[in-house]
């Protein structure tokens, strides 16, 4: 079995933050998120090869983080793509990855910017049960947040109806970013984007295939966040340090309240300041300041500020509300 980790996106709506860093390398406690789905897939014996699909923009940032990771199996498979706009979609990445790599066995495909609480391979135990293809659903608990994804209707564990990004949810299951196919599923791929239809999200190719032959879902509770927004990377963090802090040994801290669900890491310097919900990283220095729900780049230098939801972008500098 092969399996795929999608790693083209540009996460604009966290720049800039992730104007420079693929989101799937922001730290969640000491791992990052592609991190912890690269380690279920190196311990799944069925899996031989991990293909990374990133563009071009970013290949030497996984060249250089594979190059210094202890993971075996990951080797990249690159996007000829460098700027959102030139994007054709993941179902048409995904089946020149296929054609390029003349990948011709049972896939995985799993978003490297998704953690999820359910083991990769209780998954793929499912998958090989049902042999045929399978995705994971979660129930988001919102038909508000279920619009934003595809809706997943079942009978028993079969899909029965699918919806990709529906106006008016019928129900609050939805598909998550974890597929797996097999072969001769793969083969329709090709059929697919011939027939012109949407290449964009792979919940319109399962929700094409379900039409053509049996497809299941493998349900899950506990947690799922799709990383691709502020919020949601500050949810995960919280959602993994439990209401704990997590502050580097060489962190110097003086007169400092470190609140809930805080992340300072390695040569930051803190002095009078409140923290809460944060991510502070590297080389950062922060003074007389209250930080909640923020996220503040490597090198970064605050004075004299209050800040709530905010994004401070790497190497900046701001003073008593002045930006330098």
């Amino acid at each position: 079995m092969k399996a795929v980790v999608l790693a083209g996106g540009y996460a604009t709506r966290m720049w800039p933050i992730t104007k420079h860093r693929p989101k799937m390398f922001l730290p969640i406690g000491e791992s990052t998120v592609v991190d912890r789905i690269f380690a279920e897939l190196e311990g799944d014996e069925r899996i031989d090869e991990v293909y990374v699909s990133t563009n071009e923009r970013f290949a030497p940032d996984f060249e250089a983080h594979l190059a210094d990771s202890e993971f075996e199996k990951p080797q990249l498979s690159i996007e000829e793509t460098s700027e959102e706009e030139d994007k054709f979609g993941v179902v048409g990445a995904l089946a020149q990855l296929i054609d390029r790599e003349n990948v011709d066995d049972d896939l995985l495909v799993i978003a490297g910017d998704n953690l999820m609480s359910f083991d990769v391979p209780e998954f793929l135990d499912y998958f090989e049960r049902q042999n045929a293809p399978t995705l994971a659903a979660y129930d988001v608990g919102s038909r508000e947040k279920a619009k934003s994804y595809g809706l997943v209707e079942l009978e028993d564990d079969r899909v029965v109806d699918f919806q990709e990004k529906p106006d008016d949810p019928r129900s609050t299951l939805v598909s998550i970013a974890c597929y797996a196919f097999p072969a001769d599923s793969l083969s329709l791929l090709p059929t697919y984007l011939e027939e012109g239809n949407n290449p964009d999200e792979p919940g319109w190719f399962v929700q094409w295939l379900q039409n053509h032959e049996p497809t299941y879902a493998y349900s899950f509770e506990g947690a799922w966040f799709d990383i691709g927004t502020p919020e949601s990377y500050l949810d995960a963090v919280a959602w993994h340090l439990d209401g704990e802090s997590l502050v580097a040994d060489s962190a110097t801290i003086e007169e400092t309240s470190i609140g809930d669900n805080v992340h300072v890491m390695g040569d930051v310097a803190l002095d009078n300041t409140n923290l809460d919900h944060a991510v502070i990283f590297p080389k950062a220095t922060v003074r007389d300041a209250d930080i909640r729900r923020s996220i503040i780049d490597e090198g970064t230098h605050l004075e004299e500020l209050d800040l709530a939801g905010a994004l401070i972008g790497a190497h900046t500098t701001i003073t008593n509300g002045s930006k330098h």
